[in-house]
């Protein structure tokens, strides 16, 4: 059977990921900090799909530790899934640093950290699928989280010049952009139905996506549509917007 590493699989989304590949019989590693809530999910898929799972302690900003935990996964997944991130609070981060530098560190540093790992053994071994969950946010700077935003725009980024680097070698790169998921992260707000989706058709567009190669996705097609728009809006009047 083949091998999935989800990055981050206490979240919502990374465990609607996890139930999609385990139905389709890939053995998990499922790595996170939270290892009592890991193994939970562990019990629950393998009791369910009778796949192997195996849990392992993973923090996204211990950047030292990441060579020696691609070391004990023992087998080497032909899938990463990177699930992890950190919302924050753009109004708290620009008065404090440590909320700042925590948006930053665990967005798009640690991402860097351990997919520059992953892709090097990967091009050694010519295959594999990556699998970045990004954001809308990234698209285009806006006041209420252009700190978060700036984070997924640089890790759009750096998926977008993996993919372009790993081509030759066959390697797929994929870049996930959710828009509004209905999450635990999400449950206080006040999201538009027609821009909102969830964990599971999140997980079932990334299959789909995997299966046909694809390299970005919006989730909800009607995210592309919004975003150029907001994207070719002059500055002049972009700038006036409150958003």
């Amino acid at each position: 059977m083949p091998t999935a590493l989800i990055l981050g699989a206490t979240s919502d989304i990374a465990q609607a990921i996890a139930r999609e590949l385990a139905a389709k019989q890939y053995d998990l590693i499922l790595a996170a900090r939270n290892m009592n809530y890991i193994e939970r999910i562990q019990k629950d898929i393998q009791i369910r799909y009778g796949v192997q799972v195996k849990p392992m302690y993973f923090d996204a900003t211990s950047y030292e530790q990441h060579a020696d935990f691609l070391k004990q996964t023992e087998v080497f997944p032909e899938v990463v899934v990177v699930c992890f991130g950190y919302l924050g609070e753009q109004k708290k981060a620009e008065a404090n640093w440590d909320e700042a530098y925590q948006i930053l560190a665990t967005n798009y540093i640690g991402a860097v950290s351990i997919l520059n790992l992953v892709a090097q053994e990967m091009e050694k071994r010519k295959q594999g699928i990556i699998i970045g969950i990004s954001s809308v946010a990234g698209d285009r700077g806006r006041k209420s989280n252009y700190i978060y935003g700036s984070a997924k725009a640089g890790f759009t980024t750096y998926l977008s010049g993996l993919r372009n680097r790993l081509y030759t070698s066959g390697v797929h790169v994929l870049t996930v952009k959710p828009g509004y998921v209905t999450t635990r992260m999400t449950e206080n707000m006040n999201l538009p139905k027609l821009l909102t989706t969830t964990p599971e058709k999140v997980a079932k567009s990334i299959s789909k996506a995997i299966k046909k190669k694809k390299n970005t996705i919006y989730v909800k097609k009607i995210w592309w549509l919004v975003m150029i728009i907001i994207r070719c809006l002059p500055e002049s009047i972009f700038k006036k917007l409150n958003l």
